[in-house]
């Protein structure tokens, strides 16, 4: 049943109503398509196409994953044991659920190279975007086919660039701060960066004895989060890239944001900056009620809370010592920072009339 429920969760109940709607073979009403469109961020106008393509990259990657995971796990348990924790366990990293029968993770596999890579590259398919992941296969038949063009969208290209510089900034800066007493050091900050910013929550290291480097990047990487239109949580990587690149342009006294020879409208910049506004303030106010609650340092209170809001689920320890209305805090930010992009494609259905008329402008200070 929990794994049920990880998949439903992971790829998200509109995924699932368009599943049953095709199943039954009914039509979508629009407004469910509007709600479709911004849950997984797709852009294509053929959402029946899209939806049986997501569910085939969930079966590829679950799949090839769970034999990998299962043949890995047939070393320390007999086969029924390991096929059940190969099978949980892919699910829950494509999922980003970062649920594990392990009491402590994959702290016990942390040099295990086969396991970790192949964590790697099944949490990096769930938060990078089923757009991103349809746009590579159309990419890769047009190739097999000799077709043209052969280029991925404005959009893929963009999460893919972040993603990878995303991925590398923090495995550095974390690297750094742990890079005495591992084996291999190297693996175990690639493995919580990859874990943080996609919000799986496997770890192969004790969160707790972290530094406060260590930790405060996890935080960086889990605000972020992973990329739209995937199973991880967070303000999204395209979010974050676009103020970066308003902030350039700012800097450079241009008006219009650029990407690729393309202007980015208005309002995606907009949204961008409304969406890590909302973020920063649940955060903020989550923070606040914690530390008046709890007497615990604040940077391990502000790591319970940013990993609430990116839906990431790690922890320095402090969880189950929480208060019951801590507890509480954590669960309504949780399921703000994961039905957040829902609420918003709702807000965009119901829009104001048009004003047939503009107010005169007025100067304020700023800066």
């Amino acid at each position: 049943m929990i794994l049920v429920l990880l998949q439903i969760g992971g790829l998200g109940y509109m995924v699932f109503i368009v599943s049953v709607a095709v199943g039954l073979r009914k039509r979508l009403s629009l407004r469910n398509r509007m709600l479709f469109h911004t849950s997984l961020g797709h852009l294509s106008e053929d959402i029946i196409k899209f939806v049986k393509s997501v569910i085939l990259f969930t079966l590829f990657f679950e799949g090839i994953g769970a034999i990998i995971l299962t043949l890995a796990f047939l070393n320390d348990f007999p086969l029924s044991q390991a096929i059940y924790f190969g099978v949980f366990h892919a699910i829950s990293g494509f999922c980003t659920a970062g649920f594990s029968p392990f009491s402590e993770s994959f702290l016990a596999y942390q040099n295990n190279l086969l396991i970790n890579f192949t964590l790697f590259v099944i949490c990096f398919a769930g938060g990078i975007g089923f757009f991103v992941l349809y746009d590579l296969y159309n990419l890769w038949k047009r190739v097999k086919r000799r077709l043209y063009p052969r280029v991925l969208s404005i959009h893929s290209r963009f999460v893919i660039i972040l993603s990878a510089l995303i991925i590398f900034t923090g495995g550095f800066l974390i690297l750094f701060s742990v890079k005495e007493g591992f084996k291999h050091p190297f693996l175990v900050a690639l493995f919580q960066t990859i874990s943080a910013s996609t919000g799986t929550c496997f770890s192969t290291t004790d969160i707790s004895k972290l530094p406060s480097l260590a930790l405060f990047t996890l935080i960086l990487l889990m605000f972020i989060g992973a990329s739209p239109g995937s199973t991880g949580g967070g303000i999204k990587t395209s979010t974050f890239g676009i103020m970066l690149l308003s902030l350039f342009s700012l800097l450079r006294g241009k008006e219009n944001v650029n990407l690729f020879n393309r202007d980015i409208s208005p309002k995606v910049v907009n949204k961008a900056f409304g969406i890590t506004l909302i973020a920063l303030l649940v955060i903020i106010l989550g923070t606040l009620i914690l530390l008046a609650y709890e007497k615990v340092e604040f940077l391990r209170i502000f790591f319970e809370v940013v990993s609430a809001f990116g839906t990431v689920g790690l922890s320095t320890g402090i969880t189950p010592s929480l208060s019951t209305v801590s507890k509480l805090v954590l669960s309504l930010i949780m399921l703000i920072g994961r039905v957040g992009p829902l609420a918003i494609g709702y807000s965009l259905i119901k829009k104001s009339e048009p004003l047939n008329y503009k107010y005169a402008e007025g100067e304020i200070l700023v800066g």
